[in-house]
């Protein structure tokens, strides 16, 4: 691996920033109880929760990953994000009043008050399995990858050892208090971080480079593909992504948990918006350098060292070590996010169901040893990672059959007030059972069928067996609905109310300028 040659100020400027942020995360962390360790008191106003959920969502698969696949097939890849901005419209419209409203700590919470204790124990299951085998693991690998630049002689192992420290060093005595305001200070740095390096690469030919791109029609800057298209078929970006993008922000412990910490809804919407917002400019951030990375290193074989190898050859002294310390603070952040979400996951859904006389200080010390025990596993499994390849295309792929049937269970929850836990359990096994079955003979059922399309035929045969299961097993029980199910009463009562709201006050016209965006960046890129 070539070696970085780093001066000594960007190696105090680093040093400087590991120190400041397990100071700062340690001076803000709160374990008075288990409200204040694991949602942070839901005292969190907008623009924190907003900066904290970016900074969560900006994992190894997005400042790695998004970089090295828009290097191999351009922007294409931002389609990710961008149908992701609209499920945050979605999320903070219809979900989010239902999880505050409810009073959860975790998402498969959420499942057993809508339906029954089955279906929040399976759901959670596969949460801590996912968070500490793909995301906890995949940072820590990550993170590796960028301190093995600078000291190549060292093993990999030692440095996953030294990053699962350093995350851990402040996240487990703090709680999401810590995470959410370390995560904060590692939001700007990755921000103004990214925003150096942008500027960098446009201005050393990169801009002329993709205005040609554009004038030619290139197809690495085009975000609309045919349907043979290897990375994001037009199709997917209607049938496969949004169920992805549902998953992932309104799903996923790790980041919903960062809006249960809203001291309002109100607070906690105009927070997703936010981070919805800031979600956009990765388009400049990553994935257009990504492209111009073509023009400086044709003919890499590894993409995931395509940001790193960036960051070493055109950032001067100085800046260099800001912008390690910006890869280091988006690593930082999604591993602390990780270890504080999948204790919480633990500790109230499997060990407070068993003790259920335990008091507040012993589900906050069992939370901290969780968080131990997933970091050190998560550990031992993240050097394998190098096995796989690409880590974008590892967890896309994967994510791909795990989070169907899940989002199938909470959509027909919400909006299928006939849905009762017997079909909800049924349709989560059948789909487990089909997407374990695809994944080990997919190519005798599909051939080479891209898995943005494999997508929406677990999520279509789920409902299905979510539906029809519940039909013949009977109605659920009143009580079951209550503030888990959308309805038109409620949404109609609040368009009301908000038109006592200032325009710009109004979440709605955040969401609606979001999606007005996205809009023009599809034409535009069309």
């Amino acid at each position: 691996m070539e070696s970085l040659n780093i001066s000594a100020i960007d190696i105090a400027i680093i040093a400087v920033y590991l120190v400041f942020i397990i100071w700062w995360g340690l001076r803000h962390g709160k374990s008075q109880n288990a409200g204040s360790y694991f949602l942070a008191g839901r005292s969190m106003p907008w623009w924190i929760i907003g900066l904290s959920l970016f900074a969560a969502s900006i994992s190894s698969t997005t400042l790695i990953g998004q970089t090295g696949d828009a290097y191999d097939t351009g922007i294409a890849v931002f389609n990710y994000n961008l149908t992701g901005v609209l499920v945050l419209v979605f999320f903070a419209t219809f979900l989010l009043p239902l999880y505050i409203k409810s009073g959860i700590f975790t998402i498969p919470e959420f499942l057993e008050k809508r339906f029954d204790k089955k279906s929040r124990y399976y759901f959670s299951a596969i949460c801590i399995i996912g968070n500490i085998f793909l995301d906890a693991a995949g940072a820590l690998y990550s993170a590796a990858l960028i301190l093995k630049l600078m000291f190549p002689e060292v093993s990999l192992s030692v440095f996953i050892i030294i990053f699962a420290i350093l995350a851990a060093s402040y996240t487990i005595p703090g709680g999401l208090s810590a995470a959410i305001n370390a995560e904060l200070i590692q939001a700007i740095i990755l921000i103004v971080g990214s925003i150096v390096l942008t500027v960098v690469c446009f201005a050393s030919g990169g801009a002329e480079y993709l205005g040609d791109l554009m004038a030619s029609g290139d197809i690495a800057m085009k975000l609309i593909r045919p349907l043979t298209d290897s990375s994001t078929p037009w199709l997917g970006l209607i049938v496969g992504m949004p169920v992805l993008g549902i998953y992932f922000w309104a799903n996923n412990q790790t980041l919903v948990q960062r809006v249960l910490s809203a001291k309002t809804l109100d607070a906690g919407r105009k927070g997703v918006m936010f981070a919805g917002f800031l979600t956009l400019t990765t388009l400049l951030l990553f994935n257009c350098p990504g492209v111009i990375a073509r023009k400086f290193f044709p003919g890499m074989d590894n993409p995931d060292m395509v940001y790193p190898r960036l960051v070493i050859d055109l950032l001067p002294a100085g800046l260099l070590g800001l912008m390690l310390s910006a890869m280091l603070a988006a690593l930082t952040s999604t591993l602390s996010a990780i270890l504080n979400s999948t204790s919480t996951l633990f500790t109230m859904d499997f060990y407070a169901k068993m003790d259920k006389n335990a008091s507040q200080k012993k589900l906050v010390w069992v939370g901290k040893i969780a968080a131990l025990v997933i970091i050190i596993i998560a550990a031992i499994w993240a050097p394998y990672i190098e096995k796989f390849g690409s880590l974008l295309k590892y967890y896309q792929e994967m994510l791909s059959y795990i989070s169907p049937p899940i989002v199938a269970t909470f959509l027909m929850g919400i909006f299928c007030r006939r849905t009762n836990a017997t079909g909800a359990f049924s349709g989560l096994i059948a789909g487990l059972v089909m997407a374990v079955a695809m994944l080990i003979w997919r190519d005798a059922i599909f051939g080479d069928m891209h898995f943005l399309f494999i997508v929406p035929i677990l999520l279509v045969f789920s409902m299905i067996i979510i539906y029809v299961v519940s039909v013949f097993t009977g109605r659920p029980d009143p009580s079951k609905l209550l503030d888990t199910t959308f309805t038109m009463a409620d949404f109609r009562q609040e368009t009301i109310a908000l038109k006592q709201v200032r325009w710009w006050n109004n979440y709605r016209y955040m969401g609606l300028a979001l999606v007005i965006i996205c809009a023009i960046l599809l034409i535009v890129f069309s």
